[in-house]
């Protein structure tokens, strides 16, 4: 039986940020794919604090906040957009919404998105195995002959992440 997801692990993964080193969702986020409005969300973790510790959910700080709205990831304030911080819900904290969000929507959803974390931790192994091993090799490899260093500097390249495509501006040229 193929396993057909509520929602594509591409909008998940990119719902996924780290905050503060940890990887996280944000309630406007979360509310979204749950199919509620943010406010029942969050309404239903606060009815149930005691099985959302610190390290499950927490509030954005004014700094993590900002941050996120200098990414355009939250709205701004006096502009339609929220009155008060989100809150960021970590892996443990999402798997725990889905008992307190009790419908087969969650359920669904809450597997989607554990999936979305195992294969974003399986993606950041395999990325930190491939560097460490390129790292032995060249410190084995790099002494002998300079080019293997032109070689590894190459291969380094091609793991870095790629650069954001530039901004197109908006609104009339001026000549």
């Amino acid at each position: 039986m193929a396993e057909v997801s509520v929602i594509p692990a591409e909008r998940i993964e990119h719902a996924i940020l780290l905050i503060s080193g940890r990887k996280v969702m944000l309630d406007s986020d979360l509310a979204s794919l749950y199919g509620v409005e943010v406010r029942v969300l969050n309404q239903a973790a606060k009815r149930n604090l005691s099985r959302f510790p610190d390290d499950f959910m927490f509030l954005l700080s004014a700094e993590e906040a900002g941050s996120l709205r200098s990414q355009t990831v939250i709205s701004k304030s006096g502009r339609g957009g929220r009155r008060y911080f989100p809150y960021a819900f970590t892996e443990q904290g999402v798997a725990m919404l889905s008992t307190v969000l009790n419908s087969e929507r969650a359920i669904e959803v809450n597997i989607a998105i554990m999936r979305a974390f195992v294969r974003l931790r399986e993606i950041m192994s395999t990325h930190k195995d491939l560097a460490r091993k390129l790292f032995d090799l060249e410190r084995k490899l790099g002494e002998h002959d300079e080019k293997f260093a032109i070689v590894f500097e190459a291969i380094r390249q091609l793991m870095a992440p790629p650069a954001a495509p530039p901004k197109r501006r908006i609104g009339f040229r001026q000549e």
